[in-house]
């Protein structure tokens, strides 16, 4: 079983107060989790990822278990060995190109170098069509290149599952295409395991082998045309 999840969790926001309660198994690599704002998509991320606990249930991916409150476990964010892609893409403004992608294999304090080889990051760069950016800062990127930087960061470690906020969002609707069309491919490629949130629903129908739909917290699952 790729994907086994089911989370409980009360939300509060404000006055309002909701249930997240979310129900999901799946041998599918590509999980599109569909809903509006509020609906409790960013909760349910944040959850996988170990950045929030849940009240109760249960988070196992490809037969490892990375939470189970029964059980007592609760791996720390950095032992679930997933790639969380934020929204805002999270790249630091101060290391360049080279740098931001070899950070996703830092240990420790010290940034990456700012030039020199280093093999398995080379692979990355390549991958992603950013070598001759390399020695660029985020603020001299397209709002396309800065994405290829993060998933490039992302992906660089290997990890178990590639975990998705809204990628798309903050993009103009050419390049909303160019790039969905482009990490569609990516993912083929790779056979990474994908989890990504959207609220749009053109994401979850080029990306979703199944889609989640959620709302007010509750999800129902769907299972897709792969």
């Amino acid at each position: 079983m790729q994907f086994d999840i089911a989370i409980r969790k009360k939300l509060q926001s404000g006055k309002r107060a909701f249930q997240l309660d979310v129900q999901l198994r799946s041998d599918c690599q590509r999980i599109v989790i569909l809903g509006a704002s509020g609906a409790g998509k960013s909760q349910t991320l944040k959850a996988i990822a170990g950045l929030t606990r849940p009240d109760s249930g249960h988070i196992r991916l490809g037969g490892t278990v990375l939470f189970d409150a029964r059980a007592g476990i609760d791996l720390a964010p950095q032992a679930r060995d997933l790639a969380y892609l934020f929204q805002d893409y999270a790249l630091f403004p101060h290391l360049n190109v080279r740098q931001n992608v070899g950070f996703g294999l830092a240990r420790g304090w010290r940034n990456p170098q700012a030039s020199g080889p280093q093999a398995i990051v080379d692979h990355w760069l390549d991958a992603f069509g950013l070598a001759a950016v390399a020695h660029q800062f985020p603020d001299e990127l397209s709002g396309g290149q800065c994405q290829r930087v993060a998933l490039a960061r992302a992906l660089v470690a290997q990890p178990r599952a590639l975990l998705l906020d809204e990628p798309f969002a903050a993009l103009d609707l050419a390049l909303r295409i160019s790039m969905r069309s482009e990490l569609d491919a990516l993912q083929r490629r790779l056979q990474v395991p994908m989890l990504l949130i959207t609220h749009d629903p053109e994401d979850a129908r080029v990306l979703g082998d199944q889609v989640v739909e959620l709302h007010e917290g509750v999800a129902d699952a769907r299972t897709t045309a792969p």
